[in-house]
């Protein structure tokens, strides 16, 4: 006698928990529900990354396409490193190089002290601190092109206000801009007051962030304020010191906005040309796009050494 078989109704019928019994198109529809529930991330991602390669990719490759090419009366041909060749030769590149290190180095004496100073000032008010918050990040909304020109009538030798200023003293006038000795510091401290807004929120959140316990033990062993601040404040925001310190330097040795607009670009014997108004120069009062190009390889390469210099330094000093 035979064994009992299933009926094809049983058969059919799914044990619980049989995951191979599902249907064929499950994943499918899984698949399907979860690029409708994500349809708006994924339409946010697409467009970001055509917004990149449009805006930021394409051009950084173009840019080192043109550096190895040369347009003569419509025609393009590669040159090979003749561009370099001309920038390396050209006196100007070597002045611009200097007076953007000047003023990376002024910006980093004024543009990275003060902020910080202001913040660990602000930081020591109870009352009132929103009013100053705003206050200080009021500059960082204005136009640039607004806040430059306001420092422009400041600088004015006639009837500017920094030299009304110096006649309350009785002290002698200065040609702020017109003379080369404080025509970059003239640049600098317009630069800093224009952007030392969000530096300094930024510096005011770390230190809130500090445990006030750490002030309590350093008041305890009878620190000062200059002693509380080295050994409590700096070591606290260490990490945001080094990240604004990196971030200064690539934006100040990117300088052009500044003296373009209150030195004319070139400023009294080329003291406030700097290599980002010399590619401006290159490209559209010299129509050589290659040089221009080239020069701008340049200063990419020796910002992306710089970058990857202070990263290693940044780990070994973490291990």
């Amino acid at each position: 006698m035979s064994a009992p078989t299933l009926s094809p109704r049983k058969a059919a019928r799914p044990r619980p928990g049989d995951r191979s019994s599902a249907r064929p198109d499950s994943a499918r529809e899984e698949f399907l529900r979860a690029l409708r529930r994500n349809i708006s991330a994924h339409g946010f991602l697409i467009g970001a990354v055509l917004c990149f390669s449009l805006f930021s990719w394409y051009p950084m490759v173009r840019e080192f396409i043109l550096a190895f090419q040369k347009n003569e009366d419509g025609t393009t041909t590669w040159a090979g490193w003749s561009n370099l060749t001309y920038v390396f030769n050209d006196p100007a590149f070597w002045q611009a190089w200097r007076n953007t290190l000047l003023f990376t180095v002024l910006a980093l004496l004024l543009g990275f002290v003060v902020p910080f100073a202001v913040a660990v000032v602000l930081n020591e008010f109870r009352h009132g601190q929103g009013y100053l918050r705003l206050l200080v990040y009021l500059p960082v909304m204005l136009p640039p092109v607004a806040s430059v020109l306001l420092f422009k009538y400041f600088y004015d030798p006639g009837y500017g206000l920094f030299n009304r200023i110096l006649g309350i003293f009785h002290l002698p006038e200065q040609q702020w801009l017109q003379d080369t000795s404080t025509s970059m510091l003239s640049v600098v401290i317009a630069a800093t007051w224009m952007n030392m807004g969000g530096a300094t929120l930024i510096y005011l959140a770390a230190l809130q962030g500090i445990p006030g316990e750490l002030y309590e033990a350093a008041e305890l062993d009878g620190a000062g304020l200059l002693r509380k601040i080295w050994h409590v404040t700096i070591p606290q925001t260490r990490l945001i010191l080094s990240l604004l310190l990196l971030m200064q330097i690539i934006a100040t040795m990117q300088v052009f906005t500044e003296p373009f607009l209150l030195t004319n670009g070139a400023g009294p014997e080329g003291s406030t040309t700097t290599v980002v108004y010399l590619i401006y120069q290159y490209a559209f009062n010299f129509n050589n796009y290659g040089s221009a190009a080239a020069l701008g390889l340049v200063l990419l390469v020796v910002l992306a050494g710089f970058s990857a210099v202070y990263v290693r330094l940044s780990r070994s000093s973490e291990d």
